[in-house]
């Protein structure tokens, strides 16, 4: 697999059992080339310091595919609203929050505007049905504004290791096909 694989972790980081690290140890058995980048204080991010770090990354790594989780996608749309952001050519949405969440420990993330470019060739939102952080009426709004293909999961929670999201072999496939 020559394609170039960015794991973006959201709030609290994204450790095993949960997909994201499991994902990363996949794509790394095939010689597969990933980056799981930790953020810094991932219990408590800033939205500075996050985007300094994501940016870095990105140059340093140069990814073909990116993989956002929950808070990672509010970080990413942020990005997309910069004129010298880069396009990739795969990127997964995967349980973005809500546009107008109001965590305290998240407040430096948002408001945030609705974003209408992913800046990926190709892109996929990936939703649940009973995702406490994003209701299905707010993702239909996020894949519309994105023109982008969404995928539902049904009663799937927040599609982490909590609702049950350790191994998933959809996410590997897509991503290797």
């Amino acid at each position: 697999m020559a394609k170039k694989v960015l794991l973006l972790h959201g709030w609290g980081g994204s450790d095993s059992p949960h997909w994201q690290s499991w994902l990363a140890g996949e794509l790394a058995k095939d010689y597969g080339k990933v980056s799981f980048l930790e953020f810094s204080n991932y219990d408590f991010p800033e939205l500075k310091m996050w985007k300094k770090e994501l940016k870095q990354e990105i140059e340093e790594f140069k990814p073909d595919v990116v993989v956002c989780h929950s808070l990672a996608n509010t970080l990413w749309f942020h990005l997309c609203q910069e004129d010298d952001f880069i396009e990739v050519q795969k990127l997964y949405l995967v349980a973005p929050p809500s546009l107008a969440c109001a965590i305290e420990e998240l407040k430096s993330f948002f408001p945030l505007n609705m974003p209408t470019n992913p800046h990926a060739k190709e892109a996929m939102l990936v939703s649940s049905t009973n995702d406490p952080y994003m209701t299905m009426d707010e993702a239909k709004e996020l894949q519309s504004s994105l023109g982008i293909e969404m995928k539902v999961l049904e009663n799937a929670g927040h599609i982490n290791a909590d609702s049950g999201f350790g191994e998933w072999q959809w996410i590997l496939q897509s991503i290797k096909s």
